[in-house]
Formats: structure tokens, sequence, C-alpha cells
């Protein structure tokens, strides 16, 4: 008979997605920056120590100080609102009305069910309605999405439908080509395979446009 912890194993080792927002308790912003650091650095210190580890060597001494600070300030850095990229905008004054495409964005994630790297890359593609956003924009955004624990499904989404609000409009596309190392260095241990996720909105979802989109980026995966 399969138990809950079978459940939660089967979905995790098989990198399920279970929904489309990150999943963050009301109370998630209640402690400081501090003070996650300080807890989870005595959670660090008790994982070492429970493997065994000498933490009085001196190569060991700064790690779960260092580790936590990592966790909260950078690679986890994207659940703290605060540090959303600004949503600036500007009028499409030279009326540029075709496809503007960004690909090749470095993508450094974190899978949320081992807490391994995911790296790859995203593009993302827009129609402007009457505004667009400057270059930088779009990669930060994904990198302010892809500072969390996350699943690749939910990060594609997520990049979707913030330009879309950013843009007012509905014709925004992503694709993310990416590495799990949660698959390569873990578990079948293949180290050649990677993930393509995509979401299309609004015109990308014909098929000429989204071919369009797919043509610039290279890509010969059929959506």
């Amino acid at each position: 008979m399969n138990t809950n912890e079978d459940l939660h194993d089967e979905i995790g080792n098989n990198h399920v997605a279970t929904s489309a927002e990150t999943p963050l308790r009301k109370d998630a912003f209640q402690l400081t920056d501090d003070e996650k650091i300080e807890l989870i650095k005595k959670d660090v210190e008790s994982i070492l120590n429970t493997l065994g580890m000498d933490l009085t060597d001196d190569s060991l001494k700064g790690t779960p100080n260092r580790v936590a600070k990592m966790f909260v300030k950078e690679i986890f850095g994207g659940l703290n609102p605060n540090k959303k990229p600004s949503s600036s905008t500007f009028d499409n004054k030279y009326k540029y009305g075709e496809m503007l495409v960004e690909k090749n964005i470095v993508v450094y994630s974190t899978c949320e069910h081992h807490l391994l790297p995911i790296v790859g890359r995203a593009h993302i593609a827009y129609i402007s309605n009457g505004t667009v956003v400057g270059l930088s924009k779009m990669n930060r955004v994904v990198d302010y999405y892809a500072k969390r624990p996350q699943v690749q499904e939910r990060l594609t989404i997520q990049v979707v439908q913030e330009l879309q609000k950013v843009l007012g409009t509905d014709d925004v596309a992503c694709v993310i080509d990416a590495k799990h190392l949660c698959v390569n260095s873990r578990g079948i241990r293949d180290i050649e395979s990677s993930t393509v996720t995509a979401e299309f909105g609004g015109k990308f979802k014909e098929d000429k446009v989204r071919r369009e989109f797919l043509d610039y980026i290279k890509l010969d995966t059929k959506f």
C-alpha cells in the first residue's frame, strides 16, 4: 500500500509540478533576512554534524554561515518580493510592430524536489501593443523567478505571466532548455539529457507566429 511518503517521493523523483504559484506560507516574510540566516546556519550545522563532519576544521568552520547567507541572499533571493524587478515600460514611439526576441538568457535555478541546480537558457519573445521594456528587463525577470526553489514548468509560466502584466499584452512567449542536476548527477545520472518547457500566450498560440519564434531560437522541438 502506498503511503503519503511514497506519493511525495514519486512526485519529487519524477519532478512533477503541483502548482503554477510558488508555494509560500502566509508568514514567509515575518522574519528578517538576518534572522533567517541565523536559523538556517544552525540547521546546516546540524546536517553536517549528523553526516559526521568535523566543524572545528578550518575549512568547514565557516560553511554553515556561508550556506545560510547563500540561501537567503543569493540562490533563493527571488522569494523576497522586495527584490522583484521594477516594472518601468516605454512608449513604442518608433512603432516597431514585429516580434522582439531575447534569446540565450542564462538560467540558474534550484530544483525544489532535491535542492540541486537547474542550469540552462531561456528564450523570450513578445509583440508590442504600444509599450516596450528594456532588453535587460527580460533577463532580470528570468533571474528573479529563477532564484527560488523551482520546477521548470512553473518558472516558464511565471516569466510569461509577469511580462504579460508589465507589457499589457497576452502576446508573450518563453521557452526554457535546461539541465537538472537531480537527473544528471543522481537517480538515472543521465548527463546528456535536458528538459525543454514552453509557454505561449496570445498570438504565439497561432502556429505561424509560434513557428517564427522557434525558428529565431533555432529550436526544432515541436509544440
